[in-house]
């Protein structure tokens, strides 16, 4: 797992009821911070960027999997769209750019 990079376009794993989304999604990154092998990054965007801030319960498990090593990063177009710039606990914000440079390297995961 630490050659794939997790792309995260949305603060909910699936369609459908947005609570069970969210929980669905804290159920993923916490089976996957229990794992030996993690992905090299997170890379959020969209809505995926609110799954950064203290106001979602995947935060812990992101904060969790960056203790480990995992690298994690919020778009700057997503996180000036939503206005979360000071509500991030976790990670650092970065580009297009740079989620472009770690797609020519590591394979991508997307999570929608």
């Amino acid at each position: 797992m630490n050659n794939k990079v997790v792309l995260l376009s949305a603060n909910t794993f699936g369609k459908g009821n947005e609570e069970l989304g969210e929980t669905l999604l804290e159920t993923f990154f916490t089976l996957l911070k229990q794992r030996e092998e993690i992905p090299k990054a997170v890379f959020c965007m969209n809505s995926g960027v609110l799954s950064l801030t203290s106001q979602s319960l995947v935060s812990l498990q992101l904060q969790d999997l960056a203790a480990k090593g995992t690298d994690v990063f919020a778009c700057k177009t997503c996180v000036d769209y939503y206005d979360v710039e000071d509500k991030i606990v976790v990670g650092e914000i970065s580009s297009m750019a740079h989620f472009i440079e770690l797609a020519s390297q590591y394979e991508v995961i997307t999570i929608n």
